[in-house]
């Protein structure tokens, strides 16, 4: 039997090691905002020490049904307050490592679920 590999539409992560991620053909080497349909933006913060409850109510203020969040080289939460935004808007928030992410937001984006992964690429 002969497998052939899962086509999606949706934009994906072909790459990470630390410090960077690829996308498509490009490699990002900051902090960045990733979405299935197509988003891609840098984001603010370069190591975990730096979020603020904006950079949360930024990632509320996007069109998307869950947020992988990648908070750097290990698992870190946020403060359950600057989540507010979140919350008001009924998202979803899963926290983890940021190669854990790049893997998580890869299969959800495959399934066709609306995702968008912001992740801390620390150098």
């Amino acid at each position: 039997m002969k497998f052939q590999p899962d086509r999606s539409s949706a934009q994906t992560i072909s790459g990470y090691g630390p410090g960077w991620i690829g996308v498509d053909a490009e490699r990002i080497t900051h902090s960045v905002i990733i979405g299935s349909a197509g988003l891609r933006q840098a984001w603010a913060p370069a190591r975990f020490e730096d979020l603020a409850p904006d950079h949360f109510a930024q990632l509320a203020a996007l069109d998307a049904e869950l947020i992988v969040f990648g908070s750097g080289s290990r698992n870190r939460f946020p403060p359950p307050a600057w989540l507010a935004p979140l919350m008001a808007r009924r998202m979803g928030l899963e926290t983890m490592d940021t190669a854990a992410a790049c893997r998580t937001y890869n299969i959800l984006a495959s399934e066709g679920r609306n995702v968008v992964a912001a992740l801390i690429l620390e150098a």
